[in-house]
């Protein structure tokens, strides 16, 4: 058994509970998760194996969708054409989604971000980055695209 010999004492006061009181609408969702509980609509265990499949879900999924546009011509002119579509055509079931797929060229490089709310495809690619869904990260991506690309490791002339 592994033991921590750090000191896990500091000079300055931990940082503040985030956890603030309920909004409405998670009032709302708890509500009606448990009313459709109690009707048995469906059962405790589904919800829970709901939450633990879309916790499993990951990039890789929308790494075979782009190994496979590199790799199938036909593949790709679909995927550009339909995003939804394409996924279907591989079993790859994005929901309601509408995917739009996009392709970075020498004279076009692409970078997404909705300026909105944060949508993304999770159903394709997981959860998203926590940083993805920052305000400041949506609003300054629109600012200043390169910059923040770069920080990313991508240089765009």
């Amino acid at each position: 058994m592994a033991t921590d010999s750090h000191d896990h004492a500091h000079d300055h006061q931990p940082p503040p509970d985030e956890d603030g009181p309920l909004t409405y609408y998670q009032t709302m969702e708890i509500a009606v998760r448990e009313l459709l509980i109690e009707k048995g609509v469906f059962g405790a265990d589904d919800v829970r194996a709901a939450i633990e499949a879309m916790d499993a879900r990951s990039s890789a999924r929308g790494a075979e969708v782009v190994a496979h546009a590199w790799t199938d011509p036909a593949f790709k002119d679909a995927l550009l054409a339909d995003g939804t579509e394409a996924c279907a055509q591989l079993g790859i079931d994005i929901g309601p989604t509408r995917l739009i797929a996009v392709e970075n060229t020498e004279a076009v490089h692409n970078v997404i971000v909705c300026t909105l709310c944060s949508c993304y495809p999770r159903n394709l690619l997981g959860l998203p980055p926590d940083w993805y869904k920052a305000k400041a990260y949506r609003s300054r991506v629109v600012r200043e695209p390169r910059a923040v690309l770069r920080e990313f490791g991508t240089e765009v002339s």
